[in-house]
C-alpha cells in the first residue's frame, strides 16, 4: 500500500522526499544485455564462460563509507583482517599507529563515541569566513581575500537558500499532515461504519466536499495498485509515517546540515585545523549508521553462491572498512587518511560513494591520492545524483589536482575512475535520472538504480544512487585484479575504458526537461562497464605490474 500513497502524495501534494518506481529485474546489475535483456554488466556469463578454470588470488577492496555490519551473514566472512593484530588487547600490535585495527579503522569516532550528524562542507566554509567577510567592503580586499570572499558570498547564498527551503518543506508537511488527516477523518464519518470497499468508496458524493474527495483520492489509488484497505486508521498510520520520514529528512538540514553552530568534532578530538594528523579515531567500524556502507560492500563482494541474499560481483576479495562518512559531508582531512590507511594495509582497490560540491582542504586529498598512484592502489568514485554536468559543476573530491593557486590543472590522475549511474531501463530512460555527467569528468556508466543488496542485520534492501554504481565498477576492477594480478591499477583502469559496451542511442539527459543527447556524450568513454569485454581485453594485455606473494594474515 504505502507505494500508492507515496505516488498520490508526490503527485497531489508536491511532496518529494520519496519516490515510487516500477519493479527492477532481480540480480539485474549482474545480468547479461544480450541472453537477459537488461543493461547489467555481465557478471554470471562471465564467471560460467570467459573465467572458467581460471586461478585467482585475493584481492582487498577498501570502502570508504559510513560504516559495515562486519558481522553481516553474506561479508563476515570476506572482510578484511588484519591479524598481526591482537583483537581487544588495546596495544597497537603491528605499529601502524591505529590500535586493535582489525577490520580498518573508524575516523569520525574518538573515546567518548561516533560522529553520526555533521554539516555540509558549504555550512562549514561559510562558518569559517563569516565572521572575516560579512561587514567587509570587497574593494578594500587584497586579492587573496577577494578570492575567499567569493567563496564566501557563494557559500552563503546557498546555506540561506536551503534554509528557507527547509522551513518552508516543513509547514508545508505540517499543513499537508493537517490536511489529510483531517480529510481521512471525514471519510471515515462518511462511511458510517461501512467496509472499505471499491464500491462503497465510489458511492460517496464528494462533489461539494473537497476533504472527502481527497480521501477518496487516496483509497482510490491504493485500490487501482491491487491493495486492499484495512481500516482508515492504517491508511493514516501509514501516510504519517512517510511525512514523519520527510520533516526528519528536512529538519535534520535545519538541525545539522546548515547549521553553522553545529560542531560535531569534539567527539573526535583531533586537531582539526591540522589536515595532516593522523592516529585519531577508534576501531569501531559499524558506527551508529552502517546502512549506506553495507549495501557499497555487498554489492562488490557478498558471498556468491551460498544461497542467500544476493551475489556481489566480485568472487574473491576482502573487504576492509573504512570509516570517513557521516550524515553529512565528509571532511577531506578524514577521506585522505583513509586513502592512506588502505594503501598502506594492502588494498588495490578503493571505493568512495561520497561527493560534495565544495572542499575544505583539497590538497590534503590529492596528496594521498599521489600516494595511492604511487603504490599502483585504483581508486573508484561515485559521480554524484544532482543530476548535474560535473565538466561544469563541482562534485568533490575529484581526479584533477589543484594548483597552489586554487586552480585546476587539466591532466586527471590515471588511477581514478569516477562513475555514472545506469537504471535498468533500455532506450530513452537509460541512464539514471539523478544521475551526474559529463563527457571530461565522467569516465563510464554502470548499474545504479534499484540494486539490491545487504544492509545490516542481516537484511537485505534496494537502494539507489551513483553510490550503488560505483561499487559495482569497483567489483569489476577486483575482479580483473584477482584473476589477472600483473595488470598494474592504470592498466586496469584503461581496460574498463576501452571495453566499455557502447550505445549509440538517444537518451534522455539527466535533470532535463525531456531532452534526448547522444548516451555517448555522457562520459568519457560513452559506454557501460562489462565483465564479459573486460576480461577478454585483459587476456590480450601483458601486465606490467611485479607480483609479490601476499602474506594469508593480510588476506
Amino acid at each position: 500500500m504505502k507505494s500508492k500513497l507515496l505516488t498520490l502524495l508526490i503527485c497531489c501534494f508536491g511532496i518529494q522526499f520519496l519516490s515510487a518506481q516500477t519493479k527492477a529485474p532481480e540480480n539485474w546489475f549482474n545480468l547479461d544485455q544480450r541472453a537477459d535483456n537488461v543493461h547489467g554488466v555481465s557478471t554470471e556469463k562471465a564467471y560460467k564462460q570467459n573465467l572458467k578454470d581460471m586461478k585467482s588470488q585475493t584481492v582487498i577492496v577498501a570502502v570508504i563509507d559510513s560504516g559495515i555490519d562486519t558481522e553481516h551473514e553474506d561479508l563476515r566472512d570476506v572482510m578484511w583482517v588484519n591479524t598481526d593484530e591482537i583483537p581487544g588487547n588495546g596495544i597497537d600490535d603491528d605499529n601502524n599507529g591505529y590500535i586493535d585495527d582489525i577490520h580498518g579503522w573508524n575516523f569520525i569516532g574518538g573515546k567518548n563515541g561516533n560522529v553520526d550528524q555533521d554539516t555540509y562542507e558549504v555550512t562549514r566554509l561559510y562558518g569559517k569566513y563569516k565572521k572575516k567577510y560579512e561587514n567587509a567592503a570587497e574593494s578594500s580586499l587584497s586579492k587573496k581575500e577577494k578570492k575567499e570572499y567569493a567563496i564566501y558570498k557563494k557559500c552563503k547564498e546557498e546555506v540561506e537558500s536551503q534554509l528557507k527551503d527547509a522551513e518552508a518543506q516543513v509547514a508545508q508537511m505540517d499543513a499537508t499532515e493537517t490536511m489529510l488527516m483531517g480529510a481521512l477523518d471525514e471519510l471515515g464519518k462518511a462511511l458510517d461504519g461501512k467496509a472499505i470497499t471499491p464500491e462503497s468508496i465510489e458511492a460517496l458524493d464528494a462533489a461539494d466536499n473537497q476533504n472527502l474527495a481527497i480521501a477518496k483520492r487516496i483509497i482510490n489509488r491504493v485500490f487501482e495498485g491491487g491493495d486492499e484497505v484495512e481500516s482508515i486508521d492504517a491508511v493514516k498510520e501509514d501516510i504519517m509515517g512517510q511525512i514523519e520520514e520527510g520533516k526528519e529528512y528536512y529538519s535534520g538540514k535545519l538541525k545539522y546540515a546548515y547549521n553553522t553552530d553545529f560542531n560535531p568534532r569534539t567527539i573526535v578530538g583531533d586537531d582539526y585545523n591540522n589536515p595532516y594528523e593522523k592516529g585519531y579515531g577508534n576501531n569501531e567500524y559499524e558506527g551508529p549508521d552502517a546502512f549506506h556502507g553495507t549495501h557499497v560492500a555487498g554489492i562488490i563482494g557478498a558471498i556468491r553462491g551460498n544461497g542467500i541474499g544476493m551475489d556481489g560481483v566480485a568472487d574473491n576479495v576482502r573487504i576492509m572498512s573504512l570509516r570517513a562518512v557521516p550524515n553529512g559531508d565528509e571532511r577531506d582531512k578524514d577521506v585522505a587518511n583513509a586513502i592512506i590507511y588502505a594503501v598502506d594495509n594492502g588494498a588495490r582497490v578503493i571505493n568512495m560513494s561520497f561527493g560534495k560540491g565544495f572542499s575544505w582542504n583539497k590538497q590534503v586529498v590529492d596528496k594521498a591520492v599521489k600516494y595511492a598512484k604511487k603504490k599502483d592502489v585504483l581508486l573508484v568514485h561515485a559521480a554524484g545524483n544532482s543530476s548535474q554536468d560535473n565538466d561544469i559543476s563541482d562534485n568533490f573530491p575529484t581526479d584533477f589536482p589543484a594548483k597552489k593557486n586554487g586552480k585546476l590543472k587539466k591532466k586527471a590522475y590515471p588511477n581514478w575512475l569516477e562513475v555514472g549511474a545506469l537504471s535498468w531501463k533500455s532506450g530513452e530512460d537509460a541512464p539514471a535520472t539523478f544521475s551526474n555527467y559529463g563527457k571530461k569528468q565522467v569516465d563510464l556508466f554502470a548499474p545504479g538504480v534499484a540494486i539490491y543488496s545487504t544492509t545490516p542485520d542481516n537484511n537485505y534492501r534496494n537502494a539507489q544512487g551513483t553510490s550503488m554504481a560505483s561499487p559495482v565498477v569497483a567489483g569489476v576492477a577486483a575482479v580483473l585484479m584477482s584473476y589477472f594480478p600483473n595488470l598494474t591499477a592504470v592498466q586496469v583502469k584503461d581496460i574498463l575504458m576501452s571495453s566499455t559496451v557502447k550505445n549509440s542511442q538517444k537518451v534522455k539527459l539527466p535533470g532535463g526537461d525531456g531532452e534526448l543527447t547522444p548516451f555517448s556524450e555522457l562520459s568519457v568513454s560513452g559506454g557501460v562497464i562489462n565483465v564479459v569485454t573486460a576480461v577478454k581485453k585483459a587476456k590480450g594485455v601483458k601486465g606490467k605490474r611485479k607480483v609479490k606473494t601476499v602474506s594469508l594474515n593480510k588476506a
